[in-house]
């Protein structure tokens, strides 16, 4: 049983198929971070919804937990359901309604040391190069241990990131993308 297919841990909230991504820029780029917790891959903050009461909350609270910042300004940019597995349970609905937000925020970078490795600000280009080593992995050109040790985009942000045009990646190549999902 892979940990996207486990049942929720001793105490942990079953998923409520809902999440949120926030999405936070600087001079250097998009924060992004390597997930300590399924699924692989770089990503920006993101989390359930469930007890944080409403998406624009949750997506509030997700960077504090996350990253240690206070969001000083949000502004929705994309709400979309997508087929991604999720790391607490293997129940139906497989997926999450997603709402992705740009964040403005403040206070010293403080990232969760249960959640976030290597955080760091990605330009453009290097967007593009995490994406497509996400499809080099889906394709099979990758191992899962290769793809642990140098990740791409977390296979759901592949999705996103075309939606808002901060990446680009062929209609066949995101369709390769779902069968990592």
């Amino acid at each position: 049983m892979t940990p996207a297919q486990a049942s929720p841990r001793l105490g942990e909230t079953p998923c409520d198929h809902t999440s949120v991504g926030v999405l936070i820029s600087g001079p250097a780029g998009l924060l992004l971070f390597e997930r300590m917790t399924p699924p692989v891959g770089l990503a920006p903050v993101a989390g359930h919804v469930d007890q944080h009461g409403s998406p624009e909350q949750a997506a509030r609270n997700e960077v504090s937990e996350e990253i240690g910042l206070t969001v000083t300004r949000l502004h929705p940019l994309l709400a979309q359901w997508r087929p991604n597995r999720c790391r607490r349970t293997a129940t139906e609905p497989v997926g999450h309604q997603w709402w992705i937000f740009q964040a403005e925020a403040e206070g010293a970078l403080r990232p969760s040391a249960a959640e976030v490795r290597a955080p760091r600000w990605m330009r453009p280009d290097e967007l593009q190069c995490a994406a497509l080593r996400t499809v080099t992995y889906a394709e099979g050109h990758v191992s899962g241990e290769e793809f642990e040790r140098l990740p791409g985009l977390t296979p759901v942000w592949c999705h996103f990131l075309h939606a808002l045009r901060l990446i680009t990646l062929p209609a066949a190549a995101l369709a390769q993308v779902d069968t990592v999902l």
